[in-house]
């Protein structure tokens, strides 16, 4: 059994399962997108983040809770030339 601790509170919390740029994966209930980010270790100045086949804005990360069965598309910038 996985138990997952999110930061409020620091209270257990059962695992839903999303799918990120095709790929199923756990998160903990309650999770924003933004802190989808810092777990994968993703820059947010640096991506975009599609919710559900709507494009969140960036203001708007520390505040969508991810839902069971929630699809995310992340798209990562990348300098060059």
């Amino acid at each position: 059994m996985t138990i997952i601790v999110v930061k409020q509170g620091c209270q257990p919390s059962m695992p839903i399962d999303i799918v990120v740029n095709g790929e199923p994966r756990a998160a903990a209930e309650g999770q924003t997108i933004l802190d989808l980010l810092q777990q994968l270790e993703l820059d947010p100045s640096r991506v975009a983040v599609e919710l559900n086949r709507h494009i969140v804005k960036q203001p708007k990360w520390s505040e969508t809770i991810l839902n069971a069965g929630a699809q995310l598309e992340i798209v990562q910038f990348v300098g060059g030339g």
